[in-house]
């Protein structure tokens, strides 16, 4: 079995990577933005508020690549001149505390910790604009994706 995973947050995108062959999807950043999620609110209001090019691929958290939302913090380790991220897991080490400073700081209140603010998310942030229950991400899933079958299965005479 195939499973299709990568930007996935409809269940018309599920539909779609079914019909060119996956048995299923995988889902991340998705379950980011939901009532029940522990994403720190700031980073989720960023979330819902971010397009699809908001995001970047960036070594500044681990040392690995990532994809993240951009913030300053991941447009100074871009910046000519800054300094390489270190390899994996040297990075998280001295990356990590200092993030878990800015998030704290954000929920204080501090605007420029919240400004710092990042977190790992998928391209799909675009289509992430509203917070909802897990409960309603799998209806919306489920509803989706039967009207894409449908529309699907029309299209193709089955």
């Amino acid at each position: 079995p195939i499973l299709a995973a990568g930007g996935i947050v409809t269940g018309r995108q599920m539909a779609a990577c079914m019909a060119m062959g996956a048995s299923g999807v995988w889902t991340g950043s998705v379950w980011l933005t939901t009532t029940e999620a522990e994403t720190a609110p700031v980073v989720k209001e960023k979330m819902l508020a971010a397009s699809s090019s908001d995001t970047v691929r960036s070594r500044s958290r681990t040392g690995k690549h990532s994809r993240q939302l951009r913030s300053p913090w991941t447009d100074a380790w871009e910046q000519e001149g800054a300094p390489d991220p270190l390899a994996m897991p040297l990075q998280g080490m001295i990356s990590e505390p200092a993030l878990d400073k800015i998030h704290k700081l954000s929920e204080g209140g501090h605007k420029g910790a919240q400004d710092l603010a990042t977190y790992w998310v998928g391209q799909g942030v675009g289509l992430m604009n509203a917070s909802q229950s897990v409960r309603n991400v799998v209806y919306g899933f489920k509803e989706d994706f039967a009207n894409a079958y449908e529309r699907l299965s029309k299209a193709i005479g089955a």
